[in-house]
């Protein structure tokens, strides 16, 4: 581990610019302020091996989810027609979160795509913060394709969760402030939906720390990008199956698959047991609230953390939007 030699990471290969980056803060300022990055001796401890590591608190944010950056920087982009027209998106619940958010703080309407079964929570959350909520589709990808029968149906301006440059300006702010906080960082694990965050991160680092070994982390049940990135081509797969929804994914994407080949020191695809020990080991040492995704990244470095003795790490914990049902069981060992 690194699956490659690390390398300094080349900005010609990722999709959007530092000065993007930089723009995208400057939108999102006025209405979030950057999150904690934060030490736990406890965490620490449980790791072992004298790594130092660095939690990157998204969980804090006003959705309790790194996704409300995305949105923010989108939709702050848009010419005055689109937001008169209003947007749409799909979702498992946090980009529609903050997609619906962004929208009400904007006022700009909202339409939100969710497959049927998503968690009743983030629905409610959803129409909580203003937006249409539409269910339909039997999964995420499904969705999508709902949703983009409603730009030709309704003229709504299409946000999609990974495939807008803006949207991956907005996820690089994460990077950005922990960089500038750490600026000696010297591993960084991210886990991988869509791959907005992890582009991001490789976009961040090409300016501030271009010998930063960035390590992408999915889920086993969900790990088309992962299968695609050790195959060198795009993959597809028939299904996505996570408890970490915001991980459920089953295909590769043209404006993120690329840079995360190019830039990626490693992919690690991580169980559901182990997503779930996660999620219990930042319970028990930092007493903060992980959903499936967001204690993937640390399911990741526990994987691998032999192999990362006596350096400093940051995990992105992306989000704490896991519903009660899902947390019962995660605490019961029941996954």
């Amino acid at each position: 581990m690194p699956t490659r030699t690390a390398q300094r990471i080349d900005p010609a290969t990722l999709p959007i610019s530092y000065a993007d980056v930089l723009a995208a803060e400057a939108r999102i300022r006025p209405y979030l302020a950057p999150t904690p990055l934060r030490r736990y001796g406890p965490l620490d401890d449980e790791v072992g091996g004298g790594i130092a590591l660095y939690v990157k608190h998204e969980n804090h944010q006003p959705t309790n989810a790194f996704k409300i950056r995305n949105a923010l920087s989108a939709l702050s982009l848009l010419p005055a027609e689109a937001r008169q027209r209003g947007v749409v998106t799909a979702t498992r619940g946090n980009h529609g979160q903050g997609l619906a958010l962004a929208g009400r703080l904007l006022g700009i309407p909202v339409v939100v795509c969710v497959p049927h079964g998503n968690s009743p929570e983030k629905n409610r959350a959803i129409v909580g913060y203003g937006a249409e909520l539409i269910e339909d589709g039997r999964d995420y990808d499904e969705s999508v394709l709902s949703a983009e029968r409603l730009v030709e149906e309704r003229g709504l301006h299409m946000v999609h969760s990974t495939n807008d440059p803006a949207i991956l300006a907005g996820a690089a702010t994460i990077t950005l402030e922990i960089l500038r906080e750490a600026p000696d960082l010297e591993v960084l694990f991210v886990p991988v939906g869509g791959g907005s965050t992890s582009v991001g991160a490789l976009v961040a680092a090409s300016e501030l720390r271009p010998e930063l070994t960035v390590i992408g982390v999915q889920a086993a049940g969900a790990a088309a990008i992962y299968k695609g990135w050790h195959a060198g081509h795009p993959v597809s797969l028939p299904a996505a199956v996570t408890f970490a929804d915001g991980l459920a994914t089953r295909t590769c994407y043209p404006m993120t698959f690329p840079a995360l080949l190019a830039g990626l020191s490693d992919l690690l695809a991580v169980s559901e047991a182990a997503i779930a020990a996660a999620v219990r080991l930042l319970l028990r040492t930092t007493h903060n609230l992980a959903e499936g995704a967001g204690a993937a990244a640390l399911a990741g470095l526990w994987q691998v953390r032999h192999q990362l003795a006596g350096k400093k790490v940051g995990v992105i914990l992306t989000g704490g939007n896991i519903d009660e049902p899902t947390l019962r069981r995660v605490l019961n060992d029941e996954i």
